[in-house]
């Protein structure tokens, strides 16, 4: 007897890691994003009720790739028959909302590939970029990409129907873009990936710290951007600083789920391999010219990974790459960053003014702001502003991970000065 419980795992286990594959596949022969979407979505329901009768194929991708694009296909016929039927009353659409044009890169035959880059067309917003990417990608639903965007699911529903709108009215082609047109594009595809790749490090909300399916999905993305662009430094420089980051995962938390920080972390359980190739990708990015922000991030992640403990890491060259890298990218974000690392350099002090630098108002709801300031200040004793501080971080972050972390280091704060433990 088939288990209908084992058959929703297999199917939700299907949709996290094949999402991306179907819709890219069915978008072919929709000609529509919206036709596509709501085919392949149709297609997971179709699934459910066929694999309860019959089991799970051999192939869960093909068989709903199959009937995603069966489904696009009557659609059509539909569309074709109404038209037929009802001349007077339907005005011509004056085509398909994405034009399925031949790649210019043959030898890059992946669907996925074409989708990253019609979602990331000059003529969207970043913002609208990215959601279109977690959306259609990744397969995230508008309430999970509302949550990491911290706005109102009505607010995200309507930059992703605007966005996909903006599509269809000027014809954006589903295709990798000529070699003309890859430089203005390229940065865009390139920060959208990596943000892939940090709402999976990270997860902005749920139970669990790392979601491995966007991080495997942005590595993938990653991978096929330097075969696309092999003479291309940043691409090579954010495989190899995903590669070098990644290879923490097994020991970013205890046996018991919990977090355990960069400086507590048993670096015999990090990936050798991926640390390995994500120096190579380092070297090969560092050679020929000035480095670019996803090259020198990697150089600062490298830098951790060779480093045999958190005491031995050089943080005075990372610090100095820190400055590189706001040259080159100027976000207080990095300003941040740099803080941490020179509070490890020059004590907290130094590190809890150059905190103190940085622009609120910049980073308002970003919680490594105030969970930053928080550690600094237990480090320096002055355990009640560090109290206040955990309390503000708590009240920004979703991960529950992250929020147990923070809880125990707000108790501990309070209990050492005496304080009544907090609700958190």
């Amino acid at each position: 007897m088939i288990d209908p419980a084992s058959i929703r795992a297999a199917l939700a286990d299907t949709h996290r890691r094949e999402w991306a594959t179907v819709l890219s596949a069915t978008v072919r022969v929709a000609g529509s994003l919206d036709l596509a979407e709501e085919c392949t979505q149709d297609a997971f329901v179709s699934a459910l009720e066929a694999w309860e009768r019959t089991g799970i194929p051999r192939n869960p991708a093909a068989w709903l790739t199959t009937a995603a694009k069966r489904k696009a296909i009557d659609a059509h016929r539909r569309d074709r028959t109404l038209r037929s039927k009802l001349p007077l009353l339907i005005e011509p659409d004056g085509g398909t909302d994405v034009a399925a044009e031949p790649s210019q890169h043959p030898v890059i035959g992946d669907d996925r590939l074409r989708l990253v880059f019609t979602c990331c067309h000059p003529a969207l917003s970043r913002e609208a970029q990215v959601a279109l990417t977690l959306r259609l990608v990744c397969g995230l639903t508008t309430p999970e990409i509302a949550r990491a965007f911290l706005v109102a699911e009505a607010t995200m529903a309507a930059r992703v129907t605007r966005a996909k709108k903006k599509i269809a009215a000027a014809r954006i082609p589903y295709r990798v873009p000529a070699a003309h047109e890859l430089p203005e594009r390229l940065d865009a595809v390139l920060t959208v990936v990596h943000l892939v790749f940090t709402t999976g490090h990270t997860a902005p909300y749920g139970d669990a710290l790392i979601r491995g399916d966007l991080v495997g999905r942005a590595i993938e993305l990653g991978r096929l951007l330097v075969a696309l662009m092999p003479d291309e430094r940043e691409a090579r420089g954010l495989v190899a600083l995903m590669l070098l980051t990644d290879a923490r995962r097994a020991s970013r938390t205890d046996e018991h789920g919990q977090l355990v920080l960069l400086e507590d972390q048993d670096r015999s359980r990090w990936d050798l391999a991926a640390i390995a190739e994500g120096h190579r990708l380092v070297l090969e990015a560092l050679r020929g010219g000035r480095p670019g922000r996803f090259v020198l991030q990697a150089a600062i992640a490298a830098l951790h990974a060779e480093a045999s403990s958190h005491a031995a890491t050089d943080w005075r060259q990372i610090v100095s790459l820190y400055d590189l890298l706001y040259q080159a990218w100027p976000s207080p974000v990095v300003l941040l960053n740099r803080a941490v690392a020179v509070a490890m350099s020059d004590g907290p002090a130094a590190g809890l003014a150059a905190v103190d630098e940085i622009d609120a108002a910049t980073l308002a709801g970003y919680h490594y702001l105030p969970a930053t300031r928080a550690d600094l200040l237990r480090r320096l004793g002055r355990l009640t502003e560090a109290a206040t501080a955990y309390r503000a971080a708590l009240s920004m972050v979703d991960n529950e991970t992250e929020r147990a972390f923070l809880r125990r280091r707000l108790a501990a704060v309070q209990f050492a000065v005496g304080l009544p433990p907090s609700d958190g």
